[in-house]
Formats: structure tokens, sequence, C-alpha cells
């Protein structure tokens, strides 16, 4: 509440700031719109209370929290205005009221934006998390514990199960107890939610269990079996008492696709012009530092399971598939994926290629053929589609992509299984605004060389 206090300040100053520079006021009405900003601050208030701008869970995804911050501000700069009218002030400026709506909105977002990067970073280092139980001894419950567990930032540290069955020590997380001393046992814990696994517990239990820890003040989460659905496709819906979810169905066809290849046409088009110049100091490096030519080109799988013949700059030897074989026993991926950390077969300049991703940068041609687009799974090897089930052949209802989920999110260091819900998260998902966050997240990963092999 402080730092949002201070971000409004922040943006008034830069307010008067630009409107000095712009258009600048008589002093004795800089004087007045002084003391009218300070109407702002109470406005401010009301609107935060109702955008519940203090509330974690109603701020969770970014996108819900900035939406809540431009509500908020958008009810302070009205408050203002209203002020402003009730005291028949006539020399009141518009262009200063446009400045200080959107300085304010700018200094909240930002400021919001950087203290969720604190949050994350001290709850990544297990700092201010909050203590939860988990009800329910099922595997769907164990895998809750495990998400938590990989997932630090997330801000979450169970402190145990609670159900009939003694499930043994999972990850350093006991039972602590049955269903019928849960009130006892999250007093003792000081505990302050609760993650129900619905696969676990009768329906009448959780009921009853929902209206009894809530109304004793505790955090109630209820976690169902459906997975890899974005929150932003469900809608909560009421039949005669019973709680309905209805799952809003992914449209990929028509003007959507037109946009996407639009997108596609047009950020392809001035990355290759704006990396024209890597692209010809790289081309002879490759060439001179190791025998061979400088492009790569090898069949892939795409959409609806079509080949292709996909482009990049070579950054192994020669001969690096025939002794793909030979190092069969290095592979540090499950499934049908191969990768090693320090492959053997990458050149030293290959290596640099790969860091930097300036490896892949070929592939935009394969954009711009629009047999690949810029966002979406990684275009798998016609040996790995031979091992994948009809689950995973899902990924196929879409072009591969240069980059995706998989790659912002640890690319090869992401297990099969990761990997494989990355991509279908993606698929089941899609959204031209989706592409653009992932485009957003992209550019760090390939200035940082996280995750790049």
């Amino acid at each position: 509440m402080i730092a949002d206090a201070l971000a409004v300040l922040t943006g008034i100053i830069l307010a008067f700031a630009i409107q000095s520079i712009v258009k600048p006021l008589p002093n004795f009405v800089v004087f007045n719109h002084i003391a009218l900003s300070l109407s702002m601050f109470p406005g401010f208030v009301i609107g935060a209370a109702f955008n519940h701008l203090y509330q974690a869970r109603a701020n969770e995804r970014p996108g819900k929290e900035a939406h809540n911050v431009l509500n908020t501000v958008v009810v302070g700069a009205g408050t203002l205005v209203l002020v402003a009218f009730g005291m028949q002030y006539k020399d009141l400026s518009r262009l200063w009221v446009v400045l200080v709506t959107a300085g304010v909105a700018v200094a909240v977002l930002i400021e919001r934006r950087s203290a969720r990067y604190v949050f994350a970073h001290l709850r990544a280092e297990r700092r201010i998390l909050r203590r939860i139980v988990i009800v329910g001894t099922d595997a769907h419950a164990i895998g809750l514990l495990h998400t938590y567990a990989r997932n630090p930032e997330f801000g979450y540290e169970v402190v145990g199960f609670v159900g009939s069955e003694d499930i043994g020590t999972r990850g350093g997380v006991r039972l602590l107890g049955p269903l019928g001393d849960l009130e006892q046992i999250l007093c003792d814990h000081e505990v302050c939610g609760v993650v129900v696994s619905l696969a676990s517990i009768e329906a009448r239990d959780v009921n009853i269990l929902a209206r009894r820890l809530t109304d004793a003040g505790y955090h109630v989460a209820l976690s169902s079996t459906l997975r890899d659905i974005d929150v932003t496709r469900l809608r909560p819906q009421q039949l005669d008492g019973r709680t309905m979810i209805y799952i809003e169905p992914v449209l990929r066809d028509g003007w959507r696709a037109m946009a996407k290849r639009i997108f596609d046409l047009t950020v392809a088009s001035l990355v290759i012009v704006v990396s024209l110049p890597v692209t010809i100091v790289a081309m002879p490096l490759i060439k001179f530092s190791s025998p061979g030519g400088i492009f790569f080109s090898q069949v892939r799988v795409g959409r609806d399971g079509r080949e292709f013949k996909i482009l990049k700059f070579r950054t192994m030897v020669i001969d690096a598939e025939e002794r793909k074989g030979e190092l069969a026993a290095l592979n540090e991926s499950d499934g049908p994926l191969f990768k090693i950390a320090h492959d053997p077969r990458v050149t030293r300049i290959g290596g640099i290629l790969r860091k930097l991703s300036i490896d892949e940068l070929p592939q935009l041609l394969n954009v711009i053929t629009g047999s690949m687009s810029l966002v979406g799974p990684r275009p798998a090897l016609p040996s790995e589609v031979l091992e994948w089930d009809d689950e995973v052949r899902d990924r196929l209802r879409v072009l591969p992509g240069l980059t995706g989920m998989w790659q912002v999110s640890g690319r090869s260091d992401s297990s099969f299984e990761q990997y494989k819900r990355m991509d279908l998260y993606y698929v089941d998902n899609w959204s031209l605004a989706h592409d653009l966050r992932i485009c957003w997240r992209t550019v760090p990963v390939v200035f940082s060389g996280s995750g790049a092999s």
C-alpha cells in the first residue's frame, strides 16, 4: 500500500513535469491543481477496494492485476474530476487530467511489476511463504505437493497431508492426521490455508469443509482433476445449487488465423532485416571454423503430420548424425528427446551460435514460407513422432514454432513430461495474445542464453 501511494505521487509529479514542458500553467493554477491532486488518493483507495487490488488471489495473473490497476486509476481520476466539478473549479486543465491518469497508471504498473519480481525472488529463496495443508492422500494430492515443491515462487509451503490413508513421507512431508482432526491440525501447525484434492474427498465432506473452514477464517482452494486448461476459459455457473464450470472453446480459424499469419510475416520480415549484420558475420565464421557447409537442413514434422525441411545454421561437425548412436548413453533427456548439455559434436563457433540462438535465424524463412510459425510447439523429428502416444499427437493440430512455451520455460532443461504438457497447453489454449506474451518472454531468454542447447 505504501508503494502504491508513492507510485501515485510519482505519477502526479510526472504529470506536472510534462505539463510544464508542453503547456505551462500559471502559478496560481498550479497551486490549485496541486491541492486538487490530493483528492486522487482517497479515490484510489476506493477504487482499490472495489477492484480487490490488495487481495493476492484477485491479482494472481499479471494481466488481471494490470486490469485491476487501470480500473483503480480510472476511479481515482474520476474522483478528482468530480471534486473539481463539485467545487465549480473552472480552470481545470483537461491535458493535466489526462497526464495525471496516464502518469499514475504507468507508475503503479511499473511499481507493481517490480513488487511482483521482488516477491517471486523472496519466495524462490523460500521466504514469505504461506503455510498450507493438502486434504487428500491420492495421486492427485501427491502431485499437488510436487507442483508446489517445484515452484516455490507460488509462495506456498506444504506442511503436510490430511486424510485417512498413511502414505508415508513424500518429499519430506507426512500425514498429519485424519480429516476429523483437520481444524486442530491447522491450529497446531499455524496454517493459513487448505488445498482440497476433490478426487479423494466425498462431495458432502467438501461442502461441509468449505463452509466450516471459510467461516473460521482459513483460505480454501479446491483442486479438480482438470489440467492444462487456461483459467480464462473457465466460466463458473450454477445449476440448482450445484457449481458448474463451462469451458470456452478455442477458436483458431477465421480472422484469428489470418491475424496470426500477418503477425508471423511482419515480425519474421523485420527480424530478418534487423539480424542481417549478425547473419553476415556468422556465415563466414561457420564456413571457416570447421569443414562442412554453412546451413543444416533436417526433416521435421509439421501441422497435421506433414513433413518439411527445417533450416538452421550448422553448429555441429559434419558427421554429427552418424555419431548420434555412439552418444546415446550420454543422453540427458527422457522420452524420445535427445539432449546432451555439453555435446562433443558442437563446434566452438556453434556453441556460441546456440547460446545466443543465432543458429535458429534461418528458420525465419520457414516462417515466411508457412511451414512454421513464430510461436508454436517445437518442430519434432519423425523418429520422435513415432514414439508419441495419441495425446502428444494433438500438438500437430497447429504449426510448429520458432519459439514457444517449452523454449521460454527452460527449453532443454525441461523433462519430456514438462515439454509435452507445455506444448499441449499451448495448443489447447491458443490465442494471439498468448503468442504476444511468449514472444515478449523470448527476448530475455535469448539474450541470457537460458536453457539453450
